[in-house]
Formats: C-alpha cells, structure tokens, sequence
C-alpha cells in the first residue's frame, strides 16, 4: 500500500466503484489448481508475462523490454492491437512531452483541476476552413499512397502498428491465438499463465510477474447481464469480439477486487447491420434532436457521449428512453456528412430493412413508423425549432457549454448547435447505449498492482486498460480517455515489475 498523503488510485475507484464482489479461492482450491498447473506442458518462461495485445498489453511488454526483461505478449485472437485498433487512436496524457515540445503549456496540477471539475473544451469543428484544410491534405496523401499500391493505416490500426513494429525491434514474441484459461499461483504469488496454444493446454511461468490487459467483457452476456443496468447485451457494443472478461475472471477468482462492473465508456449507437455505428457528431450537429419513447427531449444531445447514455438508463424506468430516436430533416441531410454517406446521397436500404432508419414526408408520418406519439413529436419539435431560432436551449443547455461546439456548425449563428427541422422528408435514427467497451475489472492501486478486497496486494498480479477498474472512475475526460491511462499503467507494471518506477 502506498504511504503517500494523497489518495491512492483504489480509495479513488473505492469510492465510485459499483458491483463490487469478492469469490476467493481457499486454500485447498488453489492448491488443487497449483497442482494441475504444474502437469502442463511449460510452454515458455519469462521474467514477465504479458496477457492481451491491445496498447495496454503492448506497452507494458515494450516497457518490460526496455528495463532488459524477457517478454512475452499473449493474445486470444487471431490478430493484435485488440479495441486499440479499432478506435480513434486518442490518447489522453497530460503534461506528456509532445504537447511541452510544441508550446502547449501544461502542468501536472491543471491536469488535477481538470480532473476535478471534468470541464470542457472547444475545437475547430471539420466544417470550417482550416477543418477543410486538413480534410485536403489527408486525401491527398491518401491519394498518393493509393497510386503507389500502397493502403495506409489509419488511427487505431496506425496505433497497433507502431507498438506492434517496437515490439518486434526489441524480440518480444506476440503469441496470436493464446487465450487466457487461469492464472498460475505459487506460495501465494502469480507466477504464470494457463493458455490454449496449438489446439492444446499449456503453462507459460513469468519470473517476474503477469500483467492483464485483456480488455473488458462487453462481448460476455452473462457478465453483462450480471453486471449491467438493464437493457444490454453484446450487439451494441464495437469492442473487440474476444473481450468476454476472461483477465477479469481469472483475477476475481484469486481473490481480486472488482470495481466500476456497472458502467462502460459509453456513447448513443445506430445498430446498423454489421456493427453498430457509434455515432459522435451526428446528434450534435445542428437540425437535429434526441426524443424518447414518448416523442420528448429527455437530454442534451451535446453532452459527452458517456454522459448521454447515463441519461438514457437513468430515465427508462419512468421514461423509456432505450431505444431513443435522432430526428432531423432534410436541410440536415443535404448539409452533412452521416457516418460515411456523403450529404444528399440515399442511406443503404438494409438500414431501413433492419428498423435502423426511418424516413417520411411529415413528421406525423415519422412518428406512426418509429411508434411515438404524433402530437408529442410535433410539439417537441416545434419547441425545439422557436429555441434554436434565438440560439437558446433553457430546457437542457445545449450549446451552453464550449464542449457542446466540439461538433457543430460554426456557420450556424446564434448557436452552432442549434438549427430548426423544416424541410421534409425527415429522418429518424434508432439510438441505443453504444460502447467502446467496459470499464470495470480488477482494482487496482497507483502502482497497477491488484487488489483484494481488504486492500492487500495480490503479489505478482497487474492491471491495465480495460481489464482493470478505470481510474477515470464514472466520469469521461476525454477523446483518449480509455487508451491513455490503458497506456500510462501498462507502462507503470512493467517499471513497476522491474524495480524502476
């Protein structure tokens, strides 16, 4: 346990966490799971084993390397980078020194006050002209590429290649296809890992210590189901389809503790088919509006996108709000981009097949095919339409805040958030609660070790990313706010492991 004045990261978590159990092994069970452990074929030994390839896992092992310790990356899937590649690759590390070597001026203490107050911040928004500008040069240098045969990587995948290439310069083996079954205990401490490989069971020992950054259990029902406010599942979520919480599981039956099981980095999704589309700056943008069940606003469809679901299942139960509905008209449509359908052009018909999507020539029309009452819809939105004249929202503040302008309409005045619904035909978007994956899991301390219940350290055992509880706790800082610290406690377990830190 640290001996520092200030709050650990456990009392943090400790504080906010939900779904909190403990199920420890006795003596006699883990002696039984020792035992069978040790008639397994070893299939390597490391001073650190490395559970998950994502950019927790991959840092963690570059970090481990670094500090002139053998690796090894162990990965279920049959590829690396995990929900890292999957995302937009932003990474939230204050005072990091990138930002300190272009200007920005940051400190670790106004990285705390943000924290605290969790405020917001504007950007230039992608319709205006330098937006323009850097929309250019990106094409043009997809272009180019795309002359030289060559297929670029982008965010994430960009990401997970560049951890992966520093991962194979330092001669870190990443074995793809190796989940996770157990976690192997000696006198007390972690010692190893039980996997699948090749068809068959193994044992891979760590000298040193595990380190667990498998990702979260969005895709695990059971756990969801356990877990989770209700509705929920594993259709709406775009994490990687082999985080089912196996990390999570493997901690929690040595006696770990759990935290922040309730909650996810969530954010309003369109179960289009295929995958959901998380959809960001859609309900943002002007000319558009979130109504629930009963055709009324219930939010601020400005809010950070985590925020935005809090809402949603915090007024179900009184005010069904899951699914909810994204209203705009066709001014919206002939004016924006909508997930990757350029303006004007005609959605996919299996968005209209799957009840994704709506369209009709009135809003009373619109109302009878998404199943809300008429005259509440047209009520709503000519409430909606008088405010976003003058640019002011007194029901729910949207545009108060300098976050809500993150995407918006700077041409759109008085408020760039605002616009009225009044050319027709109009559409409607079937939203549900999205996420980028859980964000509960093993607690840990501000070292990433794990945690048991009464506090004391599991020896051997660490956490990072989304197999660990978030140290952002239920709030959202944002963009990057999930691989960041994923990052950051990837790399503070392996100094940690290696007597650096």
């Amino acid at each position: 346990m640290t001996t520092s004045a200030h709050p650990s990261r456990r009392h943090v978590l400790a504080a906010g966490a939900a779904g909190t159990a403990t199920t420890a092994l006795g003596l006699t069970g883990a002696s039984q799971q020792t035992a069978r452990a040790a008639d397994l074929p070893l299939l390597g030994t490391y001073d650190v084993v490395v559970v998950g390839s994502g950019a927790a896992g991959m840092t963690a092992a570059l970090t481990a390397a670094a500090q002139g310790l053998s690796c090894v990356v162990l990965e279920k899937a049959p590829t690396f980078g995990g929900s890292a590649a999957r995302s937009g690759a932003g990474i939230w590390i204050p005072n990091n020194s990138v930002l300190l070597a272009a200007g920005v001026p940051d400190t670790p203490a106004k990285a705390a006050a943000y924290l605290s107050a969790v405020y917001k911040w504007l950007a230039l928004a992608a319709v205006n002209a330098k937006g323009a500008a850097v929309a250019t040069q990106c094409l043009a240098r997809g272009t180019a590429a795309a002359l030289r045969g060559e297929k670029p990587l982008t965010m994430g995948q960009s990401l997970a290649a560049g951890l992966r290439l520093g991962l194979r310069s330092a001669g870190v083996p990443v074995w793809l296809g190796t989940p996770l079954s157990d976690l192997h205990v000696e006198d007390g401490a972690v010692t190893g890992a039980v996997v699948t490989r090749d068809g068959g069971p193994g044992l891979v020992r760590a000298r040193r210590g595990v380190i667990v950054g498998s990702g979260g259990f969005e895709h695990n029902a059971a756990m969801r189901a356990q877990y989770q406010r209700q509705p929920i599942g594993t259709d709406w979520t775009v994490g990687a389809k082999e985080n089912t919480g196996d990390g999570i599981r493997a901690g929690h039956r040595l006696g770990a503790a759990l935290g922040l099981m309730d909650d996810a980095w969530w954010g309003p999704a369109i179960p289009v088919p295929g995958q959901p589309y998380f959809c960001l700056a859609e309900r943002t943008l002007p000319g558009g509006l979130l109504v629930n069940a009963a055709g009324a606003r219930f939010v601020n469809e400005a809010a950070p996108y985590s925020d935005v679901v809090h809402t949603m299942y915090d007024v179900h139960d009184t005010s069904p709000a899951i699914p909810s509905w994204l209203i705009v008209d066709q001014h919206y449509r002939n004016r924006y981009l909508f997930k990757d359908v350029l303006p004007t052009l005609p959605f996919p018909a299996a968005w209209y097949d799957s009840g994704a999507a709506h369209k009709a020539w009135t809003l009373d029309a619109l109302a009878a095919s998404i199943g809300v009452p008429a005259t509440a819809l047209r009520t709503t939105v000519d409430r909606f339409n008088s405010q976003a004249l003058k640019g002011k929202d007194p029901d729910f503040h949207r545009g108060d805040s300098a976050y809500d302008h993150y995407y918006t309409d700077p041409s759109v005045l008085p408020n760039s958030c605002l616009a009225p619904l009044w050319l027709p035909p109009y559409h409607a978007f079937r939203i549900v609660p999205g996420d980028l994956g859980t964000k509960g899991g093993l607690l840990t301390d501000a070292r990433a070790r794990v945690l048991r219940e009464d506090g004391s350290v599991i020896r051997g055992l660490y956490a990072a990313g989304n197999a660990s509880a978030a140290v952002m706790g239920h709030s959202y800082a944002g963009a990057g706010s999930t691989i960041g610290p994923a990052m950051t406690f990837g790399y503070v377990a392996a100094k940690d492991i290696a007597g650096t830190l």
